[in-house]
């Protein structure tokens, strides 16, 4: 046996194990006449195992006298051997399984290594949850899971239910507290459960605006001083004394904390200090804000600070010191590495994918943010000091120019020339705009697109179409993909009436960018223009769904569904924009006129009042409400409203003869009469006029009325002769046809474009003397659509930083309504990376 053992181990350490030998069948053990004689020794049965641990003197007799002569054998073989048989199935005996296990024990049976157990063992006693142990266990985890739902609770912005999870870990944290000190375990509380349960409930009430409460809870840990670092939490009370507006308590707890701060913590000193200089700025102590910037300035630099500093020395006038801080400014390192660190092989196409993957993660994402933010701080302050730090704004700006062009930020020069014409504009010298403009010609083709987009805009402004569509070319030679010029080229095109061809342009524009939603305006309007309602309408629904606000849209859609002759839909849109612009006179006026064609008088007007007492000069307002009383039998309030209208145009005799006339019809002879005298003093050859007044003093018995009968006969033969003359000069005469056009654009400007409008006058109205004569329109009918139509691009795109300037001068062709809306004028915005309109 030896010999075999070594000659295994020789030729591999475990072979021979697991060799069948017939000596250790246990499954033949009842006809193996040895082991039956060995096992009836002992007066017939097995000695019971009297000692607990295998090896003992006791066991070792025990187990020899249970084997007798088999013991050797298993001595010989290297293994021990109990003499254990466990119930139901044989023990394995080989060399790589575990003493006691077996695939054939069966479901419930336990583990009996020594063959101390017939039956099956006893299960483990489980804890109780009784003991004080237990419970403080238990309570601990209710009140950690309580803290994490409340955290989350916030992360999903539920507010109130944080506080809630907050108020209740506070509520089993003091029955935790309460548990140990009934058990005796006081000494043993956890500070850190405490401390993190006082803390979200001051951080959830602060969230929910609960600032009393919230500092109270603060006050409870820092007056703590079994709480380590505690004195860092007046950063957070002194940010509930800032939204308050407590400055000086602010302040006061900021020092404080940076006072428990050391000076290794260097990043959390900084913010803090930064803090303070805030808080100074908002009190108007800008020296002491200055004291703070310029400390973290020589520090640790950064780029809001030194904004701020800016904006100090700004406030209070230092321009030496305002151009060192935007020299320090534009020096501020980013951190950021603009080489690209990762150049895969030409043919690696997996290594490319996962560079383009990797280009656009959370890390690039935070670069690119903080290099724009830089952008804006630096672009903000050149345009602020600009005009304070030189004689005039332009050197400002040369100067600025100059010093950008030396830092890392040299792309902004070419931003900060653009702004400089924009700053021209403002103050209305369009030559140096145009001028600055210009220069941009010989530049690189973004540059060049970017300044000839702007061109082609303030050509298009002045009218000057051919310049315009000029410059619109050049920006599109330079920069096909660029929207903003594809749209004024369209536009350009579009005041040609070639609007076909305008819709090609604005199309493109859309493919190069399906954001541009002033191509998507212009094409809905140029649609319109071609008859092609139902695609105009698409254009709108589409535009609404991008703008759900925008009053123009809406606007649109509802002129659009009333052409369609779907007053109902017109009705509904135009309700959903008084939403929007609730006090927008022509919305209303609108709306009273599609109630009054729909025959609900009462609420035609309800919306004829609001749009008068929004804008009581709209002549078709006031004569609708004066006709309407004038229907109701309330002669006397129709007074008030002809009587404006007679302010907005006195040289109308119309509306003073209805005046006379209401006067009259509600009994009122002698004010009538007056009124009466009081329009022939002003329009002595007016017939009407005179008629009334022969009628009049013919009533009331008069004696003047012989001569107002002389006068109504003198003016009707002259009227007679008057027509005589006209009518034989009137064929070839080239001044009674100048008076037909004149006649015909006088009555075009009454009617206000529509044939409709003298239908909802009642016969009443029509029945008032001087009612069908002609008036003068108003001069907010005057406008041409075109010039109002960029006012209102700034709603469709808030990059656009042009249109701002022109404000001011298209102040007389801005009215309150947006039904006069026609094609937005696009504008490159002044920052040539982005290349949208």
């Amino acid at each position: 046996m030896e010999h075999v053992h070594l000659a295994a181990e020789e030729d591999d350490l475990y072979s021979g194990y697991n060799d069948y030998n017939p000596t250790f069948d246990s499954e033949e053990l009842d006809n193996d006449a040895g082991f039956q004689q060995a096992v009836r020794t002992s007066h017939g049965r097995r000695p019971p195992m009297t000692a607990k641990f295998p090896g003992t003197a006791i066991g070792g007799r025990a187990l020899g006298t249970s084997f007798g002569s088999r013991m050797p054998m298993a001595s010989s073989m290297g293994r021990p051997m109990t003499g254990a048989v466990q119930d139901g199935a044989a023990r394995p005996m080989t060399a790589v399984r575990a003493a006691g296990y077996s695939s054939a024990m069966t479901r419930g049976s336990t583990f009996d290594p020594l063959g101390q157990s017939k039956g099956p063992a006893p299960p483990l006693e489980g804890k109780s949850e009784d003991t004080p142990d237990e419970k403080v266990k238990i309570l601990e985890k209710k009140v950690n899971d309580l803290i994490e739902e409340s955290c989350l609770a916030h992360g999903h912005g539920d507010l109130q239910l944080s506080l809630d999870r907050a108020k209740e870990a506070g509520r089993k944290e003091r029955a935790l507290v309460r548990q140990r000190e009934q058990s005796g375990n006081a000494d043993h509380i956890n500070l850190d459960l405490t401390y993190s349960v006082l803390f979200n409930l001051a951080t959830q009430y602060a969230n929910n605006d609960m600032y009393a409460e919230a500092l109270n809870t603060y006050q409870v840990i820092v007056k703590n001083k079994m709480f380590s670092n505690a004195g860092r939490l007046k950063v957070n009370m002194a940010n509930i004394h800032f939204k308050q507006k407590n400055y000086p308590k602010a302040i006061k707890l900021y020092r404080m904390a940076l006072d428990q701060i050391s000076n290794s913590h260097k990043e959390m000193r900084i913010k803090i200090m930064q803090n303070i200089g805030v808080v100074f700025i908002r009190m108007g102590q800008y020296s002491d804000a200055i004291t703070s910037f310029e400390h973290i300035m020589s520090e640790s630099p950064n780029i809001k600070t030194g904004f701020n500093l800016i904006l100090c020395y700004y406030a209070i006038g230092d321009r030496e010191r305002m151009k060192k801080a935007f020299q320090k400014l534009i020096c501020v390192p980013l951190g950021i590495d603009e080489e690209d660190k990762y150049i895969p092989p030409n043919d690696d196409t997996h290594a490319n994918l996962v560079i383009e993957a990797i280009k656009n993660d959370k890390l690039h994402q935070m670069e690119r943010e903080r290099k724009a933010l830089a952008e804006k701080f630096i672009m903000t302050s050149a345009k602020l000091i600009a005009p304070a730090i030189e004689a005039t704004f332009a050197a400002g700006f040369d100067w600025c120019v100059d010093m950008v062009k030396s830092s890392q930020y040299v792309e902004l020069a070419n931003d900060l020339e653009i702004n400089k014409a924009i700053t021209y504009l403002r103050q209305r010298d369009f030559k140096q705009a145009v001028e600055t403009l210009k220069t941009f010609e010989k530049k690189d083709s973004r540059v060049k697109s970017a300044a000839a987009t702007n061109l082609s805009f303030l050509y298009f402004l002045e009218k000057d179409y051919d310049q315009a569509d000029r410059y619109a070319d050049l920006a599109m030679t330079a920069d096909r993909y660029n929207p903003a010029a594809l749209i004024n080229k369209g536009n350009t095109v579009f005041v040609k009436k070639d609007y076909e061809k305008a819709a090609e342009f604005y199309k493109e524009a859309l493919r190069n960018d399906s954001s541009c939603t002033e191509a998507l305006y212009n094409l809905g309007l140029t649609y319109k223009r071609l008859g092609r309602l139902e695609e105009s309408l698409d254009c709108f629904l589409k535009l609404h769904a991008i703008l759900r606000n925008s009053a123009q849209v809406m606007w649109q859609l509802a002129n659009l569904f009333e052409m369609l002759e779907d007053p109902h839909q017109a009705i509904e849109w135009l309700m959903q924009l008084i939403t929007v612009t609730p006090t927008d006179p022509q919305v209303l006026a609108k709306l009273g006129e599609l109630y009054d064609s729909e025959g609900d008088k009462s609420q035609a007007f309800q919306y004829y009042q609001e749009s008068f007492r929004y804008f009581p000069s709209n002549i078709d307002v006031i004569e609708w409400l004066g006709a309407y009383y004038i229907d109701t039998q309330f002669c006397e309030k129709a007074i008030q409203y002809f009587e404006r209208a007679t302010l907005i145009q006195p040289t109308q005799v119309k509306w003073q003869l209805m005046v006379a006339s209401c006067y009259r019809r509600s009994g009122n002879y002698q004010k009538a009469l007056e009124t009466y005298k009081d329009i022939h003093r002003k329009f002595p050859e007016n017939i009407e006029c005179l008629r009334f007044l022969v009628r009049l003093c013919t009533d009331m018995g008069m004696k003047e009325v012989q001569d107002y009968a002389t006068k109504l006969k003198k003016v009707e033969k002259m009227k007679e002769i008057r027509e005589q003359r006209v009518k034989s000069a009137r064929e070839g005469s080239a001044r009674g046809t100048r008076r037909e056009g004149s006649a015909s654009s006088d009555s075009g400007h009454s009617s206000h474009g529509t044939s409709a409008k003298g239908e909802r006058l009642s016969a009443k109205m029509r029945a008032l003397p001087g009612s069908n004569e002609p008036y003068e329109a108003s001069s907010q009918r005057d406008i041409e659509p075109l010039q109002c139509g960029w006012g209102i691009a700034d709603i469709f795109n808030n990059r656009l930083h042009f249109q701002f300037v022109f404000f001011t001068l298209l102040n007389s062709c801005l009215q309150s309504s947006a039904q006069h809306m026609e094609p937005l004028l696009a504008c490159k915005t002044f920052n040539l990376k982005q290349n949208k309109a």
